[in-house]
């Protein structure tokens, strides 16, 4: 393989050596690794690269890629990273994309420059490496020796050894050219750093102008609070019972990161070994926790190098405590093998320990054991310290919980172990819950925060600010003191002692955020200051409306906030499509608040993550909240950055500017964070940037995978069957381009997995849902225990279940489905962030376990799930109204069964709080109107309120417009709209109702063809469309028609389908219906023979059993009074007194039973005239009129005269003379109700069973 390397040079003043950039082509791509500016000369070098072999019979093949420094080591593929061991304080490496050797989306790390000693040409030493923390960025090479380049290979191919590197790269000028010879370096040959690829700017000693918190403690203050700490920290640990772990907690801005910077600071001014990590969130890799184990042990064995044989042996043992993004190792492991079981072992072999690498890990063991333990001289003047800063600003809340757990458990089995652990962060439970504990000393940071401190840090900072401006010089040389003592008075009290308050406080006085207009002077200043809002969100909110006028300000501050890691003020501008004078323009005068940086090679940071927390709440941030819409906003401004990218570089690999990088590391992160709130207009927009991309760049595995994503989502909320088609494609080749062992192989299974369950859902076809749980299963297996995603693809698997007995009915789906929750549920307690979400999840599969079998404890378990998912999910939380909606939906279901009327209220005003939290054009808001359509339409059919059903049918005409064709969901809200247009016309008779909506369900049917697992869904729906309105007209044809739908779906619901007694119950009512008009005896027959099946499908306490029941009973009833069979009438008795006694008051079709058997004891009083009969008659009566029946109700003249033929039987067969008077006051109310039209039929076959989604 030839590798050309173009290497520009530049002589040095001494005109000895030459200051060098280079740039390589491999297979005959150009790969730019570094421009320097103002070259003079140019020269072409031609490297080969001669195969090594290795064990025998394998060649090295490396290959050039390009990559940025800090990016995952679990990139695809080998990449090469070029090192060196001085700081020349030249700018960090750049993101480079190469189609490389064996892949097109090769990374390469490098430095910019490499740094050589000009005598020599050779490599520092490692000693030296070790002192300055990481690799070099500059370099001078002697023209007259050969020019050696450190240059590391990663992740070699398959079956090679994962402790291989590629060495030296030497350069040899022969005939005008250099050749580059490659030689192998064993891992026990890199140096520490090199091996564990630590953290570069978590430590206390990282620049923290670059890398916040830029804190420290001012001169003069928090000193008691510090020297209590560090004497804390410098004491040795002298019992059993001495805690070993210090916790400091306290508010935003009460100086946490400043008081664990002093710490650190004084452990090493006095001569004690310490490490550190500052966590920091959204800023990368500072704010996960995978490469912390590895970062302390680098920064343990430069401060400690007596432990440094032991992290190489651990490594030797175990290469995959180097690979944190590989579940292999949980997190504890990585702790206790590279940080606690060195530091141990090197305090109890003391200075031997270094010969202990000749060792087998077995013998190593036996020895330390069997020698006597010597003191450790780094730490004879006090414990080893780790420090841990900010803990809570790490987004890996469960790992946080293992890692705090298995420290603990570490110092209980080492009780006199020489190290503390001194962490610092916010309260949050999940913190809490681990260290408020015996073992742990608390310390609360708001009971150090004194007048005093603040007073004197006041007085540094104006001290220092007065030497330096003579406009306050002059002021105090006229007017004496400024401020003056009183003045000073007030504004430490207005400052309350929060540290970051009167920092910003200060900034303001100064001037360092004076905008256009406000007063010239500190002087004019100060007394404005006073009146600024104390505490941190009315500082931030009066600082950020400053500029809230200003051109993309909104924009850029959502931006900011919203930023997976930070990105200069030119790269902000190159992501958001603007210039970076106007990014600079809208952030000058927020300085309070924002460090904008003044080189455009230094990220914009927050000063203080508290700002993020309140951009990011709305009930806090008002007109500044950066709404998670904005994440759409990014991906696709990612997409175009990624675009003109390729377009620049005409496909060939190039430098990528900041936004350009960023986009290649982080669009999919925000198209996770927006995925539900797309608009059509916006996933077209994607759609069409990503095949753009990949026409430059055709097969690249990140556009293909963005493409099927992107393609997915335009095709679940508003595609066609062609365009889910086109998803599934594109998620299988992105699958394929992901071997087995690529570590985002199991993102690929879970994309693909999706795409085939949405596919499924469309079309009907088993076998997509089969391949979906396969592909879900498989991405568990690769998520074992301890994984961070082994939660979500247990959600994944379970959701899929749900879908696949929904269409089969198989029980086992849906117990397994609640297992794999229930487990998911318990990997993340609260308060984990998805808690809520596993919360749903168990919640649902419960639900559907309780429309299987109707055990009552399944319902009332899910809604108290959802109840606590809902407390969870407070307002502005984007799914809250999920949350809302899953309560609102159980809660109807527990009023139909129980008939509490307080749950369908609370059903209601849950549904109308979801749609007020969707409002338009909120991609999910036609769902939140149909929802609410249906629970008035429900709540219509008992209280026959027009209002309700009106109200209901006007949200589900607004939910159908925005779902027009061919919008996947259309046929849910055809259906639903077409449900309640029925409803109306039950009570009103209008026959425009009833023609619409048999219309709407015939439109829904066409959209539901075989084998959609909705389909009988819809026949069922269209049929009782048809009975609605056979039972006005009479017309045959209409419960023909609705008996030939009702057959079919019966079809489609063999047992064990949920929903077959439905269709059972439906087609027996049609028959029913079709034999009262034309007295086929078969109908009736087989209506009852209908009921009798679903009665065995829906037996107590199933609540459709008393409905079943009721309808049993009438058909029965109804063949007596055409064949006068008494077996008939004295079953359809039992029937209807056992769905009676399965309606307490105050069930909403109680009326219904007690109607039924009243009736039905009055016909049989006409073949047994008997008192029993009547006598149980008469309450039931009684009861429908004083409970159900008020007057105007259509039943009530009914049942009036129903009561007055039964007393008058009673006064016959009894002679009382108390019944006369009764009788006529019911004779009397029934002259005045009798009307020709309110006279219906005796019998009245209960309602059809109806499921209009």
């Amino acid at each position: 393989m030839t590798h050309t390397v173009n290497i520009n040079t530049r002589r040095t003043p001494d005109q000895s050596s030459e200051l060098i950039s280079f740039s390589a082509t491999t297979a005959s791509q150009r790969l730019p690794i570094k421009t320097t500016q103002h070259l003079s000369t140019k020269r072409k070098l031609e490297g080969k690269h001669h195969d090594q072999p290795e064990d025998g019979n394998k060649t090295m093949r490396p290959c050039l890629e390009a990559r940025s420094p800090d990016a995952d080591d679990a990139g695809e593929d080998d990449y090469i990273e070029a090192n060196d061991e001085e700081d020349s304080g030249d700018e960090g490496g750049r993101s480079l994309p190469l189609a490389g050797a064996r892949g097109a989306d090769k990374r390469m790390s490098y430095q910019s420059q490499m740094a050589l000693d000009p005598e020599t040409g050779t490599k520092a030493s490692d000693e030296r490496k070790r002192r300055s923390g990481g690799p070099i960025r500059s370099a001078i090479i002697d023209r007259r020796n050969p020019l050696h380049l450190p240059i590391h290979v990663h992740h070699l191919e398959a079956g090679r050894s994962p402790n291989a590197r590629v060495g030296h790269l030497s350069a040899n000028k022969v005939e005008g050219d250099y050749h580059f010879h490659a030689a192998q370096v064993r891992a026990e040959d890199q140096s520490v750093y090199e091996l564990l690829q630590p953290v570069e700017d978590a430590s206390h000693t990282r620049d923290r102008k670059r890398s916040p918190p830029d804190s420290a403690c001012a001169r003069g203050t928090r000193v008691e609070v510090v020297k209590k700490l560090t004497t804390w920290t410098a004491d040795d640990v002298s019992s059993a019972d001495e805690p070993h772990v210090l916790w400091v907690h306290g508010y935003a801005g009460s100086g946490k990161s400043a008081i664990s910077q002093e710490v650190c600071d004084t452990s090493e001014r006095q001569g004690r070994p310490v490490v550190s990590f500052f966590f920091f969130r959204n800023a990368g890799e500072r704010s996960k926790i995978r490469r912390l184990a590895t970062t302390l042990a680098s920064q343990m064995a430069a401060a400690i190098p007596e432990t440094e044989p032991f992290v190489r042996v651990a490594v030797k043992t175990n290469p995959a405590l180097l690979r944190p993004d590989e579940p292999g190792v949980s997190l504890q492991k990585r702790m206790q093998q590279l940080v606690y079981a060195p530091f141990k072992a090197a305090v109890e072999q003391g200075t031997r320990a270094r010969t202990l690498t000749q060792w087998s890990p077995a013998t190593w063991i036996q020895r330390l054991v069997a020698q006597e333990a010597t003191t450790i001289p780094a730490s004879a003047r006090g414990p080893f310290l780790i420090v841990l800063d900010g803990l809570d600003e790490c987004d890996d809340k469960d790992e946080v919980q293992e890692l705090i757990d298995g420290m603990l458990t570490f110092f209980d089995e080492n009780p006199l172990i020489p190290l503390r652990v001194f962490i610092t962060s916010r309260v949050e439970q999940h913190i809490r819950s681990r260290l408020n504990v015996s073992g742990v000393r608390l310390d609360n940071l708001v009971d150090h925060c004194s007048d005093n401190d603040i007073a004197t840090f006041l007085d540094v900072l104006f001290e220092d600010e007065i030497r330096r401006n003579p406009v306050i010089q002059a002021y105090i040389a006229e007017h004496g003191e400024w401020p003056a003592p009183n003045d000073r008075l007030k504004l430490i009290q207005h400052i309350g002692g929060s540290f970051i308050f009167g920092s910003t406080v200060f900034k303001f006085i100064m001037g360092l955020t004076a905008e256009a207009g406000s007063p010239k002077t500190p002087m004019d200043r100060l007394p404005l200051a006073l009146k600024m809002s104390p505490g941190l969100d009315g500082l931030y909110a009066q600082t950020l409306a400053r500029s809230q006028d200003l051109p993309h300000f909104l924009h850029v501050i959502s931006t900011i906030a919203l930023l997976q890691d930070p990105l200069p003020t030119s790269g902000i501008a190159e992501l958001l499509g603007i210039s970076t004078y106007e990014v600079i323009n809208v952030l000058i005068n927020l300085q309070a608040i924002i460090q904008v940086p003044g080189t455009d090679d230094i990220p914009v940071t927050l000063f203080h993550t508290s700002l993020r927390d309140f951009l990011t709440t709305q009930t806090r941030s008002g007109p500044f909240f950066a709404h998670p819409r904005h994440h759409v906003y990014l991906f696709l401004r990612c997409l175009h950055c990624e675009l003109v990218h390729r377009r620049r570089t005409e496909g060939a690999p190039a430098q990528r500017k900041p936004a350009a990088a960023y986009a290649l590391q982080f669009s999919e992160d925000h198209l996770r964070q927006g995925q539900h709130l797309f608009e059509l207009t916006e996933s077209d927009s994607a759609i069409r940037l990503c095949r753009d991309a990949l026409e430059l760049s055709p097969g690249a595995p990140e556009l293909v995978q963005s493409l099927a994503r992107v393609t997915l989502r335009h095709a679940t909320h508003g595609g066609t069957l062609v365009d889910l088609e086109e998803a599934v494609s594109l998620t299988r080749k992105a699958l394929e381009l992901r071997s087995l062992s690529h570590p985002d192989r199991s993102q690929s299974l879970r994309a693909l997995g999706d795409a085939l369950r949405n596919f499924h859902r469309r079309n009907g076809r088993m076998a997509d849902l089969d391949e979906a749980i396969s592909l879900y299963r498989e991405e568990l297996k690769l998520h074992p225990s301890h994984h961070p995603d082994r939660s979500r693809s247990l959600d994944n698997l379970g959701v899929a279940l749900w879908d696949r007995y929904e269409g089969t009915g198989a029980a086992a789906d849906i117990e397994e489905a609640i297992s794999v929750h229930r487990e998911a549920l318990k990997l993340r307690p609260s308060p984990h962030p998805d808690c809520s979400q596993s919360l749903n999840n168990l919640g649902t599969s419960l639900w559907r376990r309780y429309h299987r079998t109707k055990v009552a404890s399944d319902l009332e378990e899910s809604i108290s799930l959802f109840r606590e998912a809902l407390k969870r999910r407070p307002s502005p939380h984007p799914d809250r109204p999920e949350s809302l909606n899953e309560l609102a939906i159980a809660l109807h279901d527990r009023h139909q069964r129980t008939g509490a009327a307080s749950d369908l209220e609370e059903s209601i005003s849950l549904h109308r709080e979801a749609l007020i939290l969707r409002p338009s054009p909120h991609p999910d808001r036609s769902e939140s109107l149909n929802n609410l359509g249906y629970a008035l339409w429900r709540r219509h059919q008992q209280t026959r309120i027009v209002a309700d059903i009106d109200e209901a049918i006007s949200l589900c005409r607004e939910a159908l417009k925005l779902r027009p064709p061919p919008h996947p969901d259309r046929s849910v809200s055809l259906n639903i709209l077409g449900s309640a247009l029925w409803g109306r016309h039950e009570q009103t008779r209008i026959v425009a109702d009833i023609d619409e909506a048999i219309s709407l369900c015939r439109e829904a049917l066409k959209l539901r063809p075989p084998p959609h697992p909705d389909r009988s869904t819809s026949l069922n729906n269209l049929g009782n469309a048809l009975w609605g309105r056979h039972q006005q007209t009479r017309i045959v044809a209409d419960i023909d028609e609705a008996i030939s739908l009702y057959r079919e779906a019966l079809k489609l619901q063999s047992p064990p389908h949920p929903d077959r007694s439905t269709s059972l119950n439906n087609l027996g009512h049609a028959l029913y219906t079709r034999h009262q008009q034309t007295r086929i005896v078969a109908d009736i027959d087989e209506a009852i023979s209908l009921y009798r099946e679903a009665l065995k499908l829906r037996s107590p306490p199933h609540p459709d059993c008393s409905t079943l029941l009721s309808n049993l009973g009438n058909a029965l009833w109804g063949c007596y009074r055409q064949t006068g069979t008494v077996a008939d009438i004295e079953e359809a008795i039992s029937m209807h007194r056992e769905a009676l006694k399965l309606r307490p008051s105050p069930h909403p079709y109680r009326a219904y039973s007690l109607r039924s058997v009243a009736m039905s004891l009055d016909d049989m009083c006409k073949v047994c005239p008997t008192l029993p009969f009547i006598q149980e008659a008469i309450p039931l009566c009684e009861e429908l009129l004083a409970s159900h029946y008020p007057v105007g109700n259509e039943y009530r003249l009914e049942t009036v005269n129903l009561l007055a033929s039964l007393l008058q039987k009673r006064s016959n067969a009894t002679q009382p003379t108390e019944d006369d008077a009764y009788i006529a006051k019911l004779q009397e109310e029934t002259r005045q109700l009798s009307h020709p039209h309110l006279r219906l039929s005796r019998t009245r076959v209960e309602g059809l069973v109806v499921r209009p989604g």
